[in-house]
């Protein structure tokens, strides 16, 4: 099985200072042996969805949560997450990242790649979050 990841990214493809919820669109790549292989491009549509219950809707995290998981997405790529990390991270391993550039995070996701499919052969009830850096 493929391990699948989606970026959190603004239509210039670029990551942004936003929640993961709010971004424009996800990219989706997968894992080919020590490569990240671009798959597809998702265009975030619960991103305007009403929030008036508060920043952090459920209603929009499980817009996100299925559409993601319908992909067989497992790994979560943004700047930020917000209210709904506790339910991102019981589907997903979240990853933070500082940089803007979508091919700096692959050279991060590929430095770290064992870690992460280490977390995720460990799951029991929830993933945890990494936070990894260009270095």
């Amino acid at each position: 099985m493929k391990t699948k990841v989606a970026f959190a990214v603004s239509n210039k493809n670029e990551f942004e200072s936003k929640h993961f919820g709010d971004a424009d669109k996800y990219l989706v790549y997968h894992w080919d042996d020590e490569k990240l292989i671009s798959e597809s491009e998702l265009i975030n549509h619960s991103k305007l969805m009403d929030e008036s219950e508060a920043h952090g809707s459920k209603l929009k995290g499980n817009s996100i949560i299925a559409m993601l998981k319908e992909q067989g997405v497992k790994v979560l790529v943004s700047k930020q997450f917000g209210r709904n990390i506790k339910m991102v991270n019981k589907h997903f391993i979240p990853i933070l990242i500082a940089t803007s550039s979508v091919e700096d995070a692959c050279s991060i996701l590929l430095k770290n790649q064992k870690a992460i499919e280490q977390g995720l052969q460990n799951n029991k009830d929830s993933y945890k979050a990494h936070n990894f850096r260009l270095a």
